[in-house]
């Protein structure tokens, strides 16, 4: 428990034996549930995960925002936080980032990369994509957002009953946030932290994934 809120942490997982550990051993000690969702994964991540005490939900389809999907589904937490299981996020600022969202007005908040505070933390290809994607979304939805891609949230659990949450694949945390920002009674705000070297091998397709998510934008902005 975190000031009498029930904490719930969401770590989606495809082959993160790497950083997985060393998510769950700098988790603080009042949160009160972890959910890893085990994507299909082929290595030992889902084994090491339950192994410290995770529990471990395991979803077949492939696709991180079907995986948060199903994570979220199941998390009992008055506050979610969501982390990737790679060690890129700061698993050990939580208390900063949860006071955040009760001393604010808002619902959501998410964590922001940039400024990058360590270079060598995130690709070439990934920050110009972040930059291109950030400025798209701000444009199209008329809000500044430094970080569309972040995948570090925030927020209460009672926000996702009005959210309208579709998508299965990388864009899921452009909607997430794009769901917070237009309902007046969930409320968006970023946080900067410190990102840094991911653990293990990269998932990403910088282009593939860059060009599907500005299709979903345009999709979402038109669409509804």
């Amino acid at each position: 428990m975190y000031r009498d809120q029930k904490i719930t942490v969401v770590i989606p997982c495809l082959n993160e034996e790497e950083g997985i550990r060393m998510v769950l051993e700098r988790l603080p000690r009042f949160v009160d549930e972890v959910i890893v969702v085990d994507n299909g994964s082929t290595d030992d991540t889902a084994q090491i995960a339950a192994g410290m005490g995770a529990r471990v939900i395991r979803e077949d389809v492939r696709g991180y925002g079907r995986a948060y999907k199903t994570g979220l589904l199941h998390a009992q937490g008055d506050i979610i936080v969501t982390l990737d299981g790679d060690h890129s996020y700061p698993a050990d600022s939580l208390s900063y980032l949860i006071e955040a969202l009760i001393g604010s007005d808002v619902g959501f908040v998410s964590a922001s990369r940039f400024p990058v505070q360590n270079p060598k933390a995130m690709s070439w290809k990934s920050f110009i994509g972040n930059k291109c994607l950030s400025w798209a979304l701000s444009v199209l939805f008329l809000r500044r957002v430094r970080d569309s891609q972040s995948g570090m949230w925030i927020f209460y659990r009672e926000a996702l009953e009005k959210m309208n949450l579709v998508s299965d694949g990388m864009a899921f945390s452009e909607e997430i946030k794009i769901e917070a920002m237009r309902h007046a009674r969930i409320g968006f705000k970023e946080i900067p932290i410190n990102y840094s070297n991911r653990a293990g091998e990269v998932k990403l397709r910088p282009w593939r994934d860059g060009w599907s998510n500005l299709v979903f934008l345009f999709k979402k902005r038109l669409g509804g």
